[in-house]
Formats: structure tokens, sequence, C-alpha cells
């Protein structure tokens, strides 16, 4: 709870409904990355003709 209190205590409501959604977005946009990196991988191998 204090630790918690101490992050988050001087936040207005607007405030960390507006973190919520970029912590969200943050999210979204980390698995979007993963998800293409991922891709390219399979693209790079596919391409050396290791598949």
């Amino acid at each position: 709870y204090y630790r918690w209190r101490k992050q988050y205590g001087g936040m207005g409501t607007d405030q960390l409904k507006e973190l919520k959604r970029l912590q969200k977005e943050n999210e979204r946009l980390r698995k979007a990355v993963s998800d293409l990196t991922l891709d390219k991988l399979i693209l790079k191998e596919a391409a050396r003709g290791n598949f």
C-alpha cells in the first residue's frame, strides 16, 4: 500500500486515467514490435532458404 501511495498518491483521477491509457498503449505497441520482429526473423530465414 505505501509503495503504491508513494508512487500514485499525488495524482488526480485524470492523471491516473491517462497513466492507465498510456500503459495499455505501451503494452499494445510492445506486442506489435515483438510480432513484427518475429515476422522479420521468419522472412529472413525463408530468404536464406533455411525453411
